[in-house]
């Protein structure tokens, strides 16, 4: 019953009157409470600042799950877990180095029964997103040593994850090893987020931040024929082609790539082309209602059931579009997950904490790729 008059609620604030010509907002609670991000505390991370995956064999944490920890504690203006988070990063992601060298992606339990680095190879999308939140939480929170260590960090990823692409430039890499070929490159568009792009610009100038962002737009394009994205791209002979170990299949490294998208600034110049070229999953939801776990984004063609954190990613990309409808029921998705009994996994959940918290207000990004807090301004506008 509590959780029937719940969803009402929600859709209630979801939907708006188009007679009226009201504003769509999705603040469905206050900047003050972050339920979604308190409980990933208490089921994610640790007390030493350690974000854990509880889901998998090694209850493993990552770069990655360092990096949108750091994130989301700077959005929570929390400035003591973020020191724990950055700390546990350093000391056991990069023997205390971080700034000197970058992160190892992957640590865990050994199958020899030790707690220690799984794979020491780096994750460029994580090194991003860790160089973007010191940065940004040294600009914040006016911590020089925060803004420098960010500094530092994106001039290694510079030096060890950038590289001359044929027909793109200087491009990021997925990693410091293993996506180079004689004949290509492997490329992942949804380690690109348009906003980092646009912040490091301003830090970095003289890097290849800015051209990147074209470059980037132009990956997206050349892989999402009929407007979705792939998980991975190959790039030969200065063009895109099809992913010679993943094949033409989106699923969950591309749902970011329309997340980003949504979340970009309504002033950022590349978000109506941006959203012109990955508009299949909108024309997907109107055709069947639902989304899919997998695309063929060579036809089209979605299988499986998408997991919940997916509707948490599309609803941004759905307000962008101005689809009022298909975005309420992908919040209708996420509010009966928050009520049921089932925990959702770490992935899922992250998904959540950028859809629906860039939604309740909690964050926003301008056109330069500044972060906008909800705690700076009590809670930013959701029709920014």
């Amino acid at each position: 019953m509590h959780g029937d008059r719940q969803r009402r609620r929600l859709l209630k604030a979801l939907l708006c009157l188009p007679a009226l010509g009201l504003p769509w907002s999705l603040r469905a609670a206050p900047c003050g409470a972050w339920p979604e991000w308190t409980d990933f505390i208490k089921r994610h991370v640790q007390a030493d600042g350690r974000v854990v995956d509880l889901d998998t064999k090694a209850q493993q944490s990552t770069s990655e799950s360092q990096s949108y920890g750091l994130f989301f504690a700077l959005v929570a203006n929390d400035r003591a877990l973020f020191e724990r988070i950055l700390h546990w990063t350093d000391a056991n992601l990069a023997a205390g180095t971080l700034g000197k060298r970058l992160p190892g992606w992957r640590w865990g339990l050994g199958e020899d029964g030790n707690w220690k680095t799984l794979d020491d190879n780096s994750a460029a999308d994580s090194d991003l997103w860790i160089a973007y939140a010191l940065i940004e939480a040294g600009r914040l929170w006016s911590n020089r040593a925060y803004a420098a260590l960010g500094r530092a960090m994106l001039a290694l990823v510079v030096e060890k994850e950038v590289a001359q692409v044929d027909g793109l430039g200087r491009m990021l890499l997925p990693g410091a090893v293993g996506f180079v070929e004689k004949d290509r490159w492997r490329l992942n568009a949804s380690y690109l987020p348009l906003q980092l792009l646009r912040c490091f610009a301003a830090v970095d100038p003289k890097g290849p931040w800015g051209a990147m962002t074209d470059d980037t737009l132009k990956l997206i394009r050349e892989s999402s024929p009929v407007g979705f994205v792939p998980d991975w791209s190959g790039w030969k002979d200065g063009a895109y082609v099809v992913d010679e170990k993943n094949g033409n299949v989106g699923s969950y490294d591309a749902i970011r790539v329309y997340l980003w998208a949504g979340m970009l600034s309504a002033a950022e110049d590349l978000r109506e082309p941006l959203l012109d070229a990955v508009g299949g999953p909108m024309k997907l939801l109107r055709s069947q209602g639902q989304f899919n776990e997998k695309i063929d984004t060579a036809l089209g063609v979605g299988y499986g059931t998408a997991p919940v954190g997916y509707a948490g990613a599309l609803m941004p990309y759905l307000k962008a579009l101005g689809e009022t409808e298909l975005a309420a029921t992908q919040a209708q998705i996420v509010a009966r997950a928050s009520v049921g009994p089932r925990a959702l996994p770490y992935y899922e959940r992250v998904l959540i904490l950028f859809g629906k918290g860039w939604l309740d207000g909690r964050f926003g990004f301008t056109a330069a790729g500044r972060l906008q807090t909800g705690w700076e301004k009590s809670c930013l506008n959701a029709n920014r």
